[in-house]
C-alpha cells in the first residue's frame, strides 16, 4: 500500500517499524530567516528524517535552473531527480514529508514529487506537533550520511502552469484563478514581500489556512467539499489554477481540494511574485 495524499502518525510508525522503503523530509522554514531553517531541523526532527530546504533545495537557487519567474521558481526536474537522488530516494520509496509550520511548506515537495512522476508521496498530517504528541521519535544534529538512489524521472502527474498560459486564460470560463494569500494581501491592503501589492484580475480567494481544523489536521473532505463548492460556486473545477505569492503555499489549497474528491488541477507555480514582476499584465487591487 501506497500513501499518496495524506499520512497520519501511526500509519507513519508503523510504515517505519515494517522497514518498507521509506524517506521522511523535514520541510520546515523560516521565511525571515534561512539560518533559522536549518537550525530547527539541527535542534530536532522526526528520527531519520532529511532536510529539504525551501530555498536551497525546493527552489532554483540559478536562473538558467528554473521552469519559471518568482520568489521561489521551480528548478528543472532533471535538478530534481538529482537531489533525489543523493539522498538514497528510489522510485519504490515511499515519500513522507512535513514540517512545524502548519503544513504550509511540506506540500511544496509533496507536488514537486508528483510533478517528477511519484505517486507515492504524502503530507504527514498534523505535522511534527502531531508526532510529539503521539511520542514520535525525535533525533537532533545532521543527516547521516545515505547510499545514492537510483530515482529516475517518470511523467508528471501533476500540471505546472506558467505565466503565457494564465494571462490567455484571463476572463475565460477555461480558467478559475485561486489566490491561496491572507485576504490583506490579496486585497492589496499590504504587501511585505513583493513590489506590487494586489491579485491577478478575476482570482478568487482561499487563504490556505482555511483547510485546517483542530490540531493543524486538514478538515474532512465532506468539510472541504462543501466550502470549496461554496467557493467556486458553479465554476468547473477542472478549471481551477492554484497560485499565491510564490507557488509554495498554493499546494495546501490543491491537496484540500483532492481530499475533498476533485481531480488533480494546475498550479501556477510562479504565483504573484513573478505576475508582478512582468510588465504589461494587469494587476486588481480590492
Amino acid at each position: 500500500m501506497s500513501y499518496t495524499h495524506l499520512i497520519t502518525v501511526d500509519e507513519l510508525m508503523q510504515l517505519q517499524a515494517s522497514g518498507a522503503p521509506l524517506l521522511v523530509f523535514d520541510c520546515s522554514a523560516d521565511l525571515a530567516d534561512r539560518a533559522k531553517s536549518d537550525a530547527m531541523y539541527a535542534g530536532k526532527h522526526i528520527a531519520g528524517a532529511v532536510r529539504a530546504d525551501l530555498e536551497r533545495d525546493l527552489s532554483a537557487t540559478r536562473a538558467e535552473d528554473a521552469v519559471n519567474g518568482g520568489r521561489h521558481p521551480l528548478p528543472k526536474r532533471e535538478l530534481l531527480a538529482q537531489w533525489l537522488q543523493g539522498l538514497g530516494m528510489n522510485n519504490d520509496t515511499q515519500a513522507v514529508v512535513y514540517d512545524r509550520n502548519g503544513s504550509a511548506f511540506c506540500g511544496r515537495l509533496w507536488w514537486m514529487l508528483k510533478w517528477a512522476g511519484h505517486d507515492a508521496v504524502a503530507v504527514l498530517d498534523g505535522g511534527l506537533a502531531a508526532w510529539e504528541a503521539a511520542g514520535g521519535a525525535t533525533e537532533n544534529g545532521p543527516a547521516a550520511a545515505r547510499a545514492p538512489g537510483s530515482f529516475s524521472l517518470r511523467e508528471p502527474l501533476r500540471r505546472l502552469v506558467l505565466t503565457d498560459e494564465v494571462a490567455s486564460g484571463l476572463g475565460r470560463p477555461v480558467q478559475t484563478l485561486v489566490d491561496a494569500r491572507a485576504e490583506a494581501r490579496f486585497r492589496g491592503d499590504e504587501e511585505p514581500l513583493d513590489p506590487v501589492a494586489g491579485h491577478i484580475p478575476g482570482a478568487l480567494n482561499r487563504p490556505f489556512g482555511a483547510n485546517f481544523g483542530e490540531g493543524g489536521k486538514f478538515k474532512s473532505p465532506a468539510m472541504l467539499k462543501a466550502e470549496w463548492a461554496q467557493l467556486l460556486a458553479g465554476r468547473d473545477a477542472a478549471s481551477v489554477v492554484h497560485h499565491c505569492g510564490s507557488g509554495v503555499t498554493a499546494i495546501p489549497n490543491a491537496l484540500a481540494m483532492e481530499l475533498a474528491g476533485y481531480a488533480p488541477v494546475g498550479v501556477y507555480a510562479g504565483s504573484w511574485s513573478e505576475w508582478c514582476r512582468t510588465p504589461g499584465l494587469a494587476c486588481a487591487r480590492g
